[in-house]
């Protein structure tokens, strides 16, 4: 098992990092689009949690740069049907707080959001996996900063994505908006056209 890699990265090809160890030798690791973000420029040092997935006709190297992102993609991968690629994806798209709030909370439109989750697929998910999540640790939303199902329900109908709906609400009420479903569709709107809350669907 390879629990973890420390050297200097080398390079990054889309969702793929490479990094030269000390010793000389380089491993190529997938990592989510979370990680990619925070990762330093090349020649850095890095440190990234990993998880070798072995299948029969392939080996996958993944790497988290947190513990906890690692757990949860370790819980994601005992769901029927849910492969690697498919948490990865997940991971990309919610993040691992996000994603454990979506499967506790049985949040289908974030889950459904994940390219390759439809509806049946994330009803399945929080099936299998709502127990199984329930010891873990996740950063818990402000009150203020939940988004109005509401008005995330109304820009979903007009073709955004519930991720894209969800952040621009959560961001309209942060600013302290009223709790007025037709302001707060409104202002989120605003947020949209201006390329600030993502693209529609």
């Amino acid at each position: 098992m390879i629990g973890g890699i420390r050297g200097k990265l080398d390079g990054v090809e889309l969702d793929v990092v490479t990094i030269e160890t000390a010793g000389g030798v380089s491993y190529e690791v997938l990592v989510p689009l979370g990680v990619l973000g925070r990762l330093p420029a090349p020649g850095g040092s890095v440190h990234l949690y990993t998880e070798l997935v072995v299948r029969e006709d392939h080996w996958l190297l993944v790497g988290f740069d947190t513990a906890h992102e690692r757990l949860v993609f370790r819980r994601l991968l005992t769901a029927s049907g849910f492969g690697p690629r498919l948490a990865l994806a997940l991971l990309s798209t919610l993040g691992p707080d996000r994603a454990v709030r979506a499967i506790l909370g049985n949040d289908l439109a974030a889950l459904g959001s994940v390219s390759g989750i439809g509806k049946k697929k994330a009803e399945r998910l929080v099936l299998e996996l709502r127990d199984r999540f329930k010891d873990l640790p996740t950063a818990s939303e402000p009150a203020a900063a939940r988004p109005d199902q509401a008005s995330v329900s109304a820009l979903t109908g007009l073709g955004y994505s519930a991720v894209a709906a969800e952040d621009a609400v959560r961001a309209v009420l942060i600013d302290g908006a009223s709790e007025d479903t037709s302001l707060i569709v409104r202002r989120a709107l605003q947020r949209l056209t201006a390329g600030k809350g993502g693209s529609t669907t």
